[in-house]
Parts: C-alpha cells; structure tokens; sequence
C-alpha cells in the first residue's frame, strides 16, 4: 500500500519536501561550513536540478529549500548561493529564508 502512496504523490508532482530533503540532506556540512561539497551532495544538486522542469516544480522546490534553510540556522547564505556553481549547475538566483518563491 505504502508504494502505491508514493507513485501517486510522484505522478502529481515531481517535487515535494521530501525529495528535496533526500537530495540535500549531504551539502548540510557543506552549507554550514563551506567545506566541500561532496561528489554525492553535488549529485544531489543535480537532480533536483533536473527534476523540477515546470514552474510549478521549480516553485515548490524552492519552498521546500526555504523551509529548510529556516530550520537549519547554522546555514550560511554565502554557501547556499554558492553550492550550485561549486556543483557545476546553474540556478536562477539563491535560495534562502527572504526568498520570494513566486517569482
């Protein structure tokens, strides 16, 4: 039953908190402390990056980034907007607690 559960949520959408969660749970170190980041923190980077095609996806994904950024104070801001290029992967602006998600 539980993998029917979630083959439903992926089919609504292909982002949601937790898959972002799972996909940057290893740049934390990276975030906090500017050391790294990690060839699987970077791999996480780039599939999210892939991941979120659509606006709508791109939108909940920076949410959910936001989220995060909120619940971890020890993150750096300097680190959050400097871990895509670190990781080769271009995003359109930085994802932090003052972010507007809608744009």
């Amino acid at each position: 039953m539980r993998s029917s559960c979630v083959v439903a949520l992926q089919t609504e959408a292909a982002i949601n908190y937790g898959l972002v969660s799972e996909n940057l749970e290893l740049c934390v170190g990276f975030l906090e402390n500017g050391q790294g980041p990690t060839a699987a923190s970077c791999n996480g980077v780039r599939t999210l990056k892939n991941l979120a095609t659509t606006t709508q996806d791109r939108r909940t994904a920076c949410r959910c980034m936001k989220s995060a950024a909120t619940a971890f104070p020890g993150i750096d801001p300097k680190n959050t907007a400097a871990l895509p290029s670190k990781c080769g992967v271009s995003f359109p602006g930085s994802v932090g607690p003052q972010t507007d998600c809608s744009e």
